[in-house]
């Protein structure tokens, strides 16, 4: 397999994704199941749109592990423990380190150059979260003093904000938490002092635990409560290994190494086209040791210039033509 850092173009993409589609269906058992289920010749598979994504479900019933490796780190997605919740076997740690740095470098700069605040108080209650790993992975990296995580000790961490407004300072934050902090502040008389220095990154999280809203709703109540104009925005998920990045306005872009394709929400094998709300596909090569193209739940649209809007999620809603998530 060739180094996917090392994607330039359209077609070193191309080259490399199918290169990735077969060496999967050989050396992947569930996705090789997948594809022979729905009676696809891997052999006939040339373009990004022929190749089959596996839905994402499928990552809560079965072990997606390249059959030549072996992983003793895990990441789970958040949920209660009532839940059956994804698992995601990662079988090289240093591939996502790799891919967290040269993401974060491509669109926000080089972790050296900043310090990391985490309000991230769902995720750091719970085990094997990836985001965490990413943000711990971050903190290392900069080895800055400052460094550190809050769970709702909000005054502490309005409090050091104010003291590090002349620092370049980046705060990963959990939507409803971002939010809470906001409210605290406003209902506690405490001040956060607009900085140019601090960038808000938001890694989205609001379902079940605020009234749900727009995420340009969501960026604009951030921006007036830490009086920015933009506030950053990460995207990915359990089943990862990369992340996309906005940089205002819901607009993402994806490293080289990614992509987005929006497929129809009710046929899978047909695709939108630019500007057209459908569900999200993800390209991901880091995931090379478990299955690095995913249908995911989610909505959105692809926009000029390699950007892509997330727009919310589909619920309830049944797979098409895979009984084996059931199996």
């Amino acid at each position: 397999m060739e180094n996917i850092f090392s994607i330039r173009t359209e077609q070193d993409f191309l080259t490399a994704a199918i290169a990735t589609f077969r060496y999967q269906y050989e050396n992947i058992e569930i996705y090789r199941k997948f594809v022979d289920f729905l009676k696809i010749d891997a052999e006939k598979v040339d373009s990004l749109t022929k190749i089959p994504f596996l839905p994402i479900e499928m990552f809560k019933n079965h072990q997606i592990l390249d059959e030549n490796t072996t992983a003793d780190l895990f990441f789970q997605s958040s949920g209660t423990t009532q839940m059956n919740l994804s698992k995601h076997f990662i079988a090289d740690p240093a591939l996502y380190e790799e891919s967290i740095y040269r993401s974060f470098e491509k669109f926000i700069g080089k972790p050296e150059d900043f310090i990391f605040l985490g309000l991230l108080p769902s995720y750091l209650e719970k085990q094997n979260s990836s985001l965490i790993y990413m943000v711990d992975y971050l903190m290392k990296k900069s080895a800055k003093p400052e460094n550190g995580y809050f769970l709702y000790n909000h005054s502490e961490l309005s409090e050091l904000l104010t003291k590090l407004k002349d620092k370049k300072v980046i705060l990963f934050g959990v939507s409803f938490a971002l939010l809470d902090f906001l409210d605290t502040v406003a209902s506690s008389g405490l001040s956060i002092s607009g900085s140019e220095q601090l960038t808000v990154i938001e890694t989205g999280g609001m379902k079940g635990r605020k009234e749900e809203m727009t995420k340009d709703e969501l960026l604009k109540i951030l921006q007036d409560g830490f009086k920015t104009e933009k506030i950053y925005s990460e995207y990915s998920m359990t089943e990862l290994l990369s992340q996309a990045y906005s940089l205002g306005n819901n607009e993402y872009q994806c490293p080289e190494w990614m992509k987005i394709l929006v497929r129809n929400a009710e046929d899978p094998f047909s695709y939108e086209k630019e500007g057209r709300t459908g569900a999200i596909n993800i390209i991901d090569l880091a995931n090379i040791h478990s299955c690095s193209f995913i249908a995911t739940q989610d909505l959105g649209k692809t926009l000029s210039g390699d950007r892509f809007q997330v727009l919310g999620r589909i619920d309830h809603s049944d797979i098409r033509g895979c009984s084996l998530l059931v199996s």
